[in-house]
């Protein structure tokens, strides 16, 4: 994957970010192994979904998104930044992404108590990484917009999970976690769509 088909990520000018990466360059660590270490923590916070109410659960996921997230930022700021590039980086830069999506996801709409609908969320959220891939197939630079792309899925799983612990607390309630996954789904779909048209649009203005 060349630096113009990357996700814009902020947080690679972030001193902890390079310094981090720079060390892990440095080791025998693979970009590789980052992106598969991304599936271990998001089948760890899947874990502590299916736990859900559990107050320790939810914990438990969102450290593990935001982890499974700095996996994601580190393994191409190593590969690209670090000079470890590999012939299979591209399928470990997309693969574990829709493992890791569609654990989560999926845990969601169980812990919700609507398991069609964490299926449907994984199923879409796997649709916006194809509509996005079949630009690129057609040599367009690959599409990353949202509003429900994976830095935008995991965000509203974070704070699902820290709103379920406040809704525990307070009223006891359970409306948080289904209200995620359908944001999760509903917000996917709609990805779908902008992603086609402007892919669609870009098509018809060629000469």
């Amino acid at each position: 994957m060349g630096k113009n088909d990357r996700r814009p990520i902020a947080a690679r000018s972030t001193g902890w970010a390079r310094s981090l990466s720079a060390a892990l360059a440095r080791s025998s660590i693979t970009p590789n192994q980052i992106s598969v270490l991304s599936i271990f923590f998001a089948a760890i916070g899947a874990v502590g979904l299916l736990a859900a109410p559990s107050i320790l659960g939810l914990v438990t996921c969102a450290v593990c998104v935001q982890l499974r997230l700095i996996c994601n930022l580190l393994d191409g700021m190593v590969a690209m930044e670090g000079g470890k590039q590999t012939a299979t980086g591209a399928l470990y830069n997309e693969y574990p992404d829709r493992i890791a999506d569609s654990l989560l996801i999926v845990a969601l709409g169980f812990a919700a108590g609507m398991p069609w609908l964490g299926w449907l969320g994984a199923l879409l959220a796997a649709l916006t990484a194809y509509v996005r891939l079949s630009g690129a197939s057609v040599g367009l630079a690959q599409d990353f917009r949202g509003p429900m792309a994976k830095q935008h899925r995991m965000a509203v799983l974070t704070i699902a999970c820290l709103l379920a612990i406040i809704e525990q607390l307070i009223g006891r309630t359970a409306y948080v976690l289904p209200a995620a996954a359908a944001i999760i789904a509903a917000g996917s779909l709609l990805t779908c769509i902008t992603r086609t048209h402007a892919i669609a649009a870009q098509l018809k203005a060629r000469p």
